[in-house]
Order: structure tokens, then sequence, then C-alpha cells
């Protein structure tokens, strides 16, 4: 009997200890599609960066005012003595750390598929404080068909793009580490889009897409809105040709074509029945149509390159560029349309800012990595005359608030000028860069009358007492990639 017992005891015991080795391998098993699956499709990417940033004079920026714009007008006290926008500053911040993960390896026939989540910290930040939430940056998906046959054994590959990403635009940028990347003279936009890419053969590329705004929106009455697109039941088109060789050489021209609502509703004046004017709010048919055409150029050699890009903008600021519109034709108000017998529906007509928006750049080395960058804006005006709200001395004037220009500029802004010098040290996944940005702005002064301020209204531009201000930021960023 203790024997028995005894061998009891004992198969019981190997049993035991052989289950917890049995599950483990069970575990094992079940974990094992995931890894490879984690491993085969998904990569995870990010890195840690902090900005530490000193300026000379007060400029508007955003992100915690890591993300540079352009020196603030002269702001002078009541006694002329100082301008009180000639202030230092200094801040360091590390909410510009990102995460993301890029999917990619799913096909089916002869159909692939992929994705990308990218997302930062900037949410939640007030000016230069708060605190700082989880924000997206990108997210889209991606279809894709490759070895397509052409004519004379050549292969054609398309891809749609469907999601949040970088307005074609502004994805190429120029030498610079700042978080601007180049902004204002360079596009500057992540926006929801359906995009085609369609690659003929080794050399050509022709895109075209539709887009939204979300984050970047354009300027109206209502200040910055995407009320304007959404009203306007119109996407933003973007038509794109490049053409690249095995040398390094590429090419890149394209036209973004923008169609909006500024305004739903306006006063109409009608005569009624008994032939007495008045006046009633109604729906109205106002629309602007932009179109925004760019050229870009790269070429690279080894650890040298050398980009270049130039946009002529319409009423651009939807890109962060410094543009805008205005108002060329107003309905007349009560008295002027009883003494004249006119009606109006109470449309407005629209007539875009145009400005040239040019930059260069260059990179040399890997570990120790030198940058040079240079960008010039020339604000051209109106081509049309803006509705007349002021004659004096035989000069017409516009009143400012009819001029609705990009919420990160002024109105008064006639030209701009930068030069980005960099030095970058690059080891393993560290990075430690000293960048020197010199921004100059020339503004011309407003026409002053009643308290309101006008602008010349056959260009739209402040002609009077123009002035240059300058900046010197000095920025240094840290980084680790992973």
């Amino acid at each position: 009997m203790k024997r028995h017992l005894s061998f009891i005891f004992v198969a019981a015991a190997c049993m035991a200890a052989a289950i917890p080795s049995y599950g483990a391998e069970a575990a094992e098993d079940a974990a094992a599609p995931v890894r490879e699956e984690l491993k085969n499709h998904f990569k995870f990417y990010g890195f840690i960066r902090n900005f530490f940033a000193f300026d000379t004079r007060e400029s508007v920026a955003s992100l915690g005012d890591l993300f540079y714009y352009l020196p603030k007008d002269v702001a002078m006290n009541e006694d002329g003595s100082q301008d009180l926008n000639a202030q230092t500053s200094f801040r360091f911040l590390a909410l510009t750390s990102r995460l993301g993960v890029d999917v990619s390896g799913y096909k089916v026939g002869r159909t692939s598929f992929g994705a990308k989540v990218e997302t930062d910290f900037y949410a939640g930040l007030t000016g230069s404080s708060g605190t700082a939430q989880l924000r997206l940056r990108q997210a889209y998906m991606t279809v894709g068909w490759d070895n397509l046959k052409m004519a004379r054994d050549g292969k054609a590959a398309v891809t749609l793009k469907l999601g949040q990403a970088w307005h074609p635009m502004a994805a190429d940028q120029p030498h610079v580490l700042a978080l601007e990347t180049g902004t204002p003279f360079n596009p500057f936009s992540r926006t929801p889009q359906v995009l085609m890419d369609a690659s003929l053969g080794r050399h050509f590329i022709i895109s075209a897409g539709a887009l939204w705004q979300m984050q970047y929106q354009s300027a109206g009455p209502a200040g910055s809105s995407a009320d304007y697109i959404k009203y306007g039941c119109t996407p933003e088109g973007y038509f794109g040709l490049t053409f690249r060789t095995s040398t390094g050489f590429l090419a890149r021209a394209g036209v973004s074509v923008l169609s909006i609502k500024p305004r739903r509703t306006g006063t109409g004046l009608y005569y009624d029945s008994g032939n007495v004017l008045s006046e009633r709010t109604v729906k109205v048919s106002d629309r602007i149509t932009t179109a925004s055409p760019y050229l870009y150029l790269q070429y690279s050699k080894g650890s040298f390159e050398v980009k270049a890009k130039t946009v002529f903008s319409q009423a651009g600021e939807h890109m962060n560029l410094m543009s805008g519109y205005g108002i060329s034709m107003m309905s007349p108000d009560i008295a002027e349309a009883a003494s004249s017998g006119v009606t109006s529906d109470g449309h407005y007509e629209y007539v875009p800012l145009r400005a040239s928006s040019t930059w260069a750049s260059i990179s040399y080395g890997r570990k120790f990595q030198v940058m040079l960058m240079g960008g010039y804006i020339r604000n051209l005006g109106s081509a049309d005359p803006f509705v007349t709200d002021m004659t004096e001395d035989g000069v017409d004037y516009v009143d400012d608030s009819h001029v609705y220009f990009s919420k990160n500029g002024f109105s008064n802004l006639n030209s701009m000028w930068r030069v980005v010098p960099t030095f970058a040290y690059n080891v393993g996944k560290f990075t430690f860069a000293l960048e020197l940005n010199v921004t100059s702005a020339q503004y011309g002064d407003y026409k002053v009358s009643g308290g309101k301020r006008y602008l010349d209204a056959a260009t739209g531009l402040a002609k009077d007492n123009l002035h240059w201000v300058t900046n010197h930021r000095v920025q240094m960023m840290v980084r680790f990639t992973f």
C-alpha cells in the first residue's frame, strides 16, 4: 500500500512540475504569430527632441514659440522713446517629441496595403505655457498596385493615399533643423486628402488629389476657419508632375486650386410692392477661386545635396504662406441704393493678394553636417482693385478689416528675407545642432483715419514709410531617435 501511495505522489509531483512547462510552451506558441506579425508588418519609430531658443525681438511664433514665423513691427511707446517689441526672450521645451508607426507588407492579389499613424505632444498648449497633450500629425492608409504594364515593356505603379498627410506642396522642405522647416517661405500644411501618385516608368510621376482643411485654414470675415471650404463644398485640387533621374536630379512642378465661400449670408436690398426699398438677410453666392503654382528642384550626390523651391501664391494662407484676399465689390447700402434705384442680392466679390515665396538650401556631411538656407518673400499685391472705403488726396483706400491676411502675419507686410546657417553633429541615434535664424521683415505704415487702418485700394499694400525690422534667433537642438 505504501508503495502504491509513493508511486501516486511521485506521479502527481511529475505532473505538477510538467503542467507549468506545458502552459508556458502553449503561451509561447500563442504569442509567436503576434511577434511575427509585428516583425513583418509594423515599424515603430520616434524621437525625444528638445529645442532651446533665444530671440532678440518679439515675434509671431506658435508651438510654445518654437515654430517661428516673423518679427513683429515697430511698436513705439507714448513718447516715442522705446520700441516695445525690441524685447529678448528665451525658452526650451520637449513637446515636439514624436511617436509613430508604419504599417506595410499586406497584400491581397496584386493590391498592396499600408498605413501610417504619427503623433506628438503639441495639443493643449496655450501661448508659451500649459500642459502638452497628444495630438494627431498624420494618419493615412495607402492602396497600391505595381508592375503594371506600359508600352515598350515599361512598368507603372499607382499609389492611392487616403487620410491626413503632408500637403504635396509642403512635402519638399529646406535643409534646416528648426521646427518650422522654412515656413513661411515654404508651404506648411498637413491636411486630410485623397492623393494619387502614378509612377510611369523610371523618370515620371503624375500626381492628382483632393484636399480638405483641418488645422491649417483659410482666412476670412470670421477669422481663420475651415467653414469657408466646408460651405464652398469644393475640395482643394492639386495637380503635379515629377521628373527624376538615376544621377540624383529631381524636378517637380504643380499647382493648387482652391475655391471657398467666405460668407453664407448677407444683407439684400429689395423694393417691396409699395416700391419702398427694404433690407433683409439672405443667402449669398460669395466665392473666390485661386490658383497657386510652384516649382521645386533637387540634386543629390553622396553627402552633398542642394534644393530650391519657388511658389506664386494666391490666397495661400491655408498653407502658412504670407498671403490672403480681400473684398473687391460690396452691395450698396440703403441710402446709396435708394438714390440710384439699385437693388442687390447681398453678395460680395473678392480678389486675392499675390505673393512670391522662394528659398534655396544646401547640405554637406553626415557625422559633421553643415547646412545653409536662404529665403525671400515679396507681397505683390492684388491684380484688381479692392473696394474703396475712403478717398484722400486723390488716392483710394480699403479698410484693413476688408482684407483677410494670414493669421500668422500682418497685412502691412511688403517683403521678408531669411538666412539660416546650421551645424549638426550626428553620432548614432543622437543629434546635436546649433542654428542661427536671421529673419528681417519690411513693413509699411497704415493710413490711419477715424481710428481705422487703411491700405492702398489699388494693390492692398501699405506703401508709406517702408522700414525693416530684424530678429536674430539662436537655437540649439538635442535629439535621440529610436
